[in-house]
């Protein structure tokens, strides 16, 4: 998923009617997201009255889609107006490599924001190492009194010697999107899921340059895509990076010099060259979306921002789109396919924690979440699994919302063939090494004539040093 690298800060005061509308309105740019009449029930205005005139500072991670972001500003224009308070909104972007070392730093100092809602998988586990974060056990189990149960994933990236550090706000699914066109002209079958190698193949039958047709759209660059692609051929061939604790580095295996060197054949052996796209080797996470709303790729690994943007402007590519779980390789015979979720975190030290909780259990459902689903479809889904049964949008505003809805509730952990569960505790170590990029090094290792056992050797050994600075001595 490519993320806006931009930061600004928007500020939502206690204001007139008009004055929200105002704002909601101004301006050109994108097309506005769908509009939706956002209201702040009244329990939660009860539960304001004691906070009027208090003022609360939000970190969120930008979304792909801008209609959603503008969605999001109403959400909390209104809440400001309707509850007489203030919310400044830093936008800032999940693939900035030293995000959670400065929100830690500003912890440290004091100078912190009250709250965030960052990616739970990807970032709750080394802020809560850091003890960067507060305790919000009490209103999780308040929420689920409400709403139910959240997605399964939340209860591992969240949850700490059962307590809750992150309240689950929406669902992003994983997913992976092929041309059903171009299958059905080869005769290929569409199925829920492939194996790794399928795909591989089927990419080289459906590929024609000529056409500007290039079955596969996978970069092993640098990014977030690339980093999710590395570590799911890894994990389907039965490696991982750290055992199911998270604590210890076990990366160094046969079955990851297996996927390495899947991985790398693809890149360098001329047999495939037909079926990767111009460019392919300098991709960002932005270049697979542009690619695959150009109309010349045949196969992409992505959140549903891709999806989304190519069914909100009417991109003909979408009527052309099989979404489908991923893929499998010989450690597992299912998709590991089970989400995240941006999730609330309040910060150590936050100056109105209580206002912070409140605009978290305001923002997880009803019209301040409706508003933002919209804008993104099929990107931004209910974390919650009464909020899915809360508009009928939910149900039937998109064909792929009921396995959107089924990723949520999907039986975890998965077990592959070799012992790992997936997703496995959240691991600091992990989460810091995927973010300094140490998969994609590698595979560019490969690509330049490393051998794939000495790549993941000195992988390892880089791996283990971000663990031991994490704490986690080897």
């Amino acid at each position: 998923m490519e993320e806006k690298s931009d930061l600004s800060r928007r500020t939502f005061l206690g204001m007139s009617a008009l004055g929200v509308l105002g704002l909601a309105g101004c301006g050109g740019g994108p097309a506005p997201a769908p509009q939706v009449d956002v209201q702040v029930p009244q329990a939660l205005l009860d539960e304001a009255s004691s906070l009027r005139g208090g003022s609360v500072g939000m970190l969120s991670q930008k979304l792909y889609s801008e209609a959603a972001n503008q969605a999001l500003d109403r959400s909390l224009q209104v809440f400001a107006q309707a509850t007489g308070t203030t919310v400044r909104n830093d936008l800032v972007s999940g693939d900035a490599g030293d995000m959670v070392a400065k929100m830690d730093a500003e912890v440290k100092a004091g100078t912190s924001r009250d709250f965030a809602f960052v990616s739970d998988r990807r970032f709750v586990g080394q802020l809560h190492n850091l003890g960067a974060l507060t305790d919000v056990t009490d209103v999780v189990e308040e929420m689920k009194k409400l709403y139910g149960e959240p997605a399964t994933e939340a209860g591992n990236y969240c949850v700490f010697n059962g307590r809750w550090f992150a309240i689950p706000y929406h669902f992003i699914a994983s997913a992976m999107y092929l041309r059903k066109d171009w299958y059905q002209e080869k005769g290929l079958p569409l199925k829920p899921h492939y194996t790794w190698e399928e795909l591989r193949d089927n990419a080289l039958e459906v590929s024609d340059p000529a056409k500007r047709r290039f079955g596969w759209g996978l970069t092993v660059n640098r990014s977030g895509d690339a980093n999710g692609f590395i570590a799911n051929v890894i994990n389907c061939y039965g490696g991982a990076m750290a055992d199911n604790t998270g604590t210890k580095v076990v990366f160094n295996s046969p079955e990851t010099v297996a996927a390495v060197t899947f991985i790398g054949d693809i890149y360098t052996n001329p047999k495939y060259t037909p079926m990767l796209p111009p460019g392919i080797g300098s991709w960002t996470d932005s270049s697979n979306n542009e690619n695959w709303l150009a109309q010349i790729l045949g196969l992409t690994l992505n959140q549903f921002s891709v999806y989304a943007d190519s069914k909100t402007k009417n991109n003909p590519v979408y009527a052309n789109t099989h979404p489908f779980n991923g893929a499998t390789g010989p450690a597992i015979d299912k998709p590991l396919a089970f989400g995240e979720s941006n999730s609330f975190v309040v910060f150590k030290g936050a100056k109105n924690a209580d206002l912070a909780k409140l605009v978290a259990k305001y923002m997880v459902s009803g019209t301040a979440l409706l508003g933002v689903a919209k804008g993104a479809p099929c990107l931004v889904n209910p974390s919650w699994d009464k909020v899915w049964d809360s508009d009928p949008y939910y149900t039937t505003g998109d064909p792929a919302f009921p396995a959107l809805r089924e990723q949520t509730r999907t039986p975890l952990p998965v077990t592959t063939k070799t012992g790992f569960k997936f997703p496995q505790a959240p691991s600091p170590g992990e989460q810091a090494a995927t973010a300094a990029y140490l998969l994609t090094d590698m595979m560019q290792s490969v690509i330049q004539g490393t051998k794939p056992a000495d790549a993941v050797a000195s992988t390892h050994a880089r791996i283990v040093q971000v663990f031991e600075q994490q704490g986690y001595k080897q």
